[in-house]
């Protein structure tokens, strides 16, 4: 009996397979000559994908697992090492799959979303920070929702109120969030095109400024947030705190049912991959759950067993 994780498995294989073989320049370069691998790049992502979603943050355990459950979809399987150097290879590719699986779906024209981000923690020991490969991305950070200093990243998502990312970043912990979520919309044209007219962002008290408000508007997008002390009312502020619950609830689905903060990466790729492999796993189950007509698109409870 074929599982609603098979289900999914299966049609994101054979939508990114279509895919590369549509657009091969969405692939890793391969030299033309050589050993073919047995394991192809579709497969590799649906495989990354449902790891993802049923939890496994070691994967080497994960492999031991798909050779004992998973047979009947990946005949081959190859060993931590080569898992582990192709899903890095495939870390540019990953990202814009999340990008091709959200026009994939009727919430991409919402004209609500929310922004926010999140710390990811890379390191807890002085000793480790130092010695780190991550040196010079990661840095010192505060996360006021916890009220604790962070050694890390941010990820900057972009969402709609389904959880749809549409939009995403992984920066320094310091940086600007106003700045990156500008350069989420520049690196998109698609999101602040014509059709994007009146768009609206629902985001907290850090995304202010005159010329930062400014460059919205002159994008398309409205901009919806609290007051700041000695600002007067803001319009909209009574749908603000239910709407503004949606990312924060995002952030948990990513951190608590993806294992977000258990990325265990240590080198930039790594911890890059590791990140986009979590949000396209999200982005996967929102797609599959909108094209079999689920009430709750964000719902992952059908694919984490």
């Amino acid at each position: 009996m074929r599982t609603n994780l098979d289900t999914l498995a299966t049609a994101l294989y054979v939508t990114v397979d279509d895919l590369l073989i549509d657009s091969p320049h969405l692939a890793p370069w391969r030299p033309r000559v050589g050993i073919e691998p047995r394991i192809s790049d579709a497969e590799l992502v649906t495989l990354a994908v449902m790891q993802a979603l049923l939890g496994f943050t070691s994967e080497a355990r994960w492999l031991r697992y798909g050779r004992a459950h998973l047979r009947h979809l990946f005949p081959y399987l190859p060993q931590q090492p080569g898992y582990n150097k192709r899903l890095r290879r495939l870390g540019a590719t990953i990202a814009q799959l999340v990008g091709v699986l959200a026009r994939d779906t009727s919430m991409w024209t919402d004209d609500v979303w929310v922004a926010d981000s999140t710390p990811v923690e890379c390191a807890r020991s002085r000793e480790t920070a130092r010695r780190s490969d991550l040196a010079g991305w990661a840095e010192y950070g505060y996360c006021a929702s916890h009220s604790r200093f962070f050694w890390g990243l941010r990820l900057h998502l972009l969402c709609t109120l389904h959880g749809l990312p549409v939009g995403f970043a992984l920066t320094g912990a310091k940086a600007d969030e106003r700045q990156t979520l500008l350069g989420m919309l520049d690196a998109d044209p698609e999101l602040t095109g014509p059709g994007r007219a009146g768009q609206i962002v629902i985001a907290d008290k850090n995304y202010y400024g005159r010329e930062f408000e400014t460059t919205l508007t002159d994008a398309g997008v409205d901009l919806l947030r609290p007051a700041r002390k000695g600002e007067p009312q803001r319009a909209g502020t009574e749908f603000f705190k239910p709407l503004r619950q949606v990312i924060e609830s995002i952030n948990d689905t990513l951190k608590g049912q993806l294992d977000l903060e258990q990325h265990g990466g240590h080198t930039p790729a790594g911890v890059w991959v590791r990140v986009t492999q979590r949000i396209l796993a999200l982005t996967a189950a929102i797609w599959h759950n909108d094209h079999t007509g689920q009430a709750t698109k964000r719902s992952l409870l059908a694919y984490d067993h």
